[in-house]
């Protein structure tokens, strides 16, 4: 196969069989290199991760089911550095192609997987969201993407990073597809509200530049005549500085009891973004911790009593991609402002699905469904539909 999007790991083709009949029968797929695949490494983005793996001899439970569901693997993706980064650049391995928009950032960690899928190299890839990893690069690639509620597809056999916020997700560039994906992947909905009943808040949509605002306001406006009145929620939004250091806290605290180990006893060298984090990581404290914790309950508490079972539609990110051009600082600033969206999910523990709905100087931008726990199916269906204009 020829990888001129640069989103595949460079590993020899092993074959791995799939079942010969299924839903995903002519369905191409590809797993982010955190995922176990037997007859493959693991490299987790990181050259001393990759040396140390060895050649697994186990598929993990998500990529399996694709497999039973008939879908042919054809490789494992580039992953940003230990999942641990949003732009998709890699110091060891480089930057997948964005084949929506081949100038700006992919988006990561599942840079590689989003890379594949928008370069139309394979119809479905398995990513990881644990602050964003799946909801960002589907917007930047005009990707249809999910992060499923918290445990609703097994992360056995996959390289951690955050125990309580790592989830398994999954991108297609088709409905059909997508669809197809989610059936074999999340199974029945376990708390599919009855009725659907949308909400919105203005600030989320407020923070945006005016050039998104205005791109988004039409997608609303069709949301709303598809599925019922958007109600706008009207309350004062939870303390967004408390919020995001609380997630900061959680995520480097339990990144550096999954990684930290290997960090020091394998000599790691890490990229000076991803190195800083895991420093950062190593140096919050048990107590900072459990406050965190606490602050995650009383902001979902919060958001609950907001929605209930209301699905909420907010701003996947602020913006489209930035230029591969752009400076670290720039794409830092970029990585924070987009965190105060891509939070709520990671806290609440909810299922968020981007949408590929419009796009920006020739650039893609989603906006996203976040709905119960336990409705990935339904907010599946909503957005292939809205789609497909059914």
């Amino acid at each position: 196969m020829q990888d001129s999007a640069r989103a595949f790991m460079p590993y020899p083709i092993t074959a791995v069989p799939q079942a010969e009949s299924g839903p995903l029968c002519g369905l191409t797929f590809a797993a982010k290199d955190l995922f176990d695949v037997a007859g493959y490494p693991t490299g987790g983005g990181n050259p001393h991760i990759l040396a140390a793996s060895g050649i697994k001899t186990t598929t993990a439970p998500a990529v399996q089911k694709l497999l039973d569901g008939g879908a042919r693997f054809i490789g494992k993706t580039h992953t940003s550095e230990l999942a641990y980064s949003m732009s998709g650049l890699n110091i060891h391995y480089g930057t997948p192609r964005n084949g929506a928009a081949p100038l700006r950032i992919p988006g990561g960690s599942s840079s590689g997987s989003a890379s594949a899928v928008s370069n139309g190299l394979c119809d479905i890839a398995l990513g990881t969201d644990t602050g964003g990893s799946v909801r960002t690069p589907a917007s930047y690639c005009g990707l249809f993407g999910l992060r499923p509620t918290h445990g609703r597809i097994s992360l056995a056999g996959c390289q951690p990073l955050c125990a309580t916020m790592d989830t398994c997700g999954f991108f297609a560039r088709t409905p059909e597809a997508f669809r197809a994906a989610a059936s074999c992947l999340l199974g029945a909905d376990s708390n599919a509200p009855d009725t659907i009943e949308l909400a919105c808040h203005e600030s989320l949509f407020a923070s945006l530049p005016d050039h998104s605002q205005q791109a988004l306001l039409p997608v609303r406006e069709q949301l709303a005549g598809r599925f019922g009145a958007i109600t706008t929620l009207d309350a004062p939004l939870p303390e967004r500085e408390a919020a995001y250091m609380a997630f900061r806290q959680i995520q480097g605290y339990e990144a550096w009891q999954a990684q930290g180990k290997n960090i020091e006893e394998l000599g790691m060298q890490l990229g000076p973004d991803v190195a800083e984090r895991f420093a950062w990581g190593s140096a919050v404290t048990d107590a900072q911790f459990e406050a965190a914790c606490r602050v995650r309950e009383e902001f979902t508490a919060w958001w609950q009593e907001q929605l209930g079972n209301r699905i909420l539609v907010l701003p996947t990110v602020p913006d489209i991609a930035p230029l591969l051009s752009a400076t670290p600082e720039e794409i830092e600033v970029t990585r924070r402002i987009s965190h105060d969206l891509l939070l709520i999910a990671v806290l609440t523990r909810r299922p968020q699905i981007n949408i590929p709905v419009t796009s920006l100087n020739g650039a893609p931008l989603g906006i996203s469904l976040l709905g119960p726990c336990g409705s990935d199916a339904l907010l599946v269906e909503m957005a292939t539909t809205f789609m497909q204009g059914e």
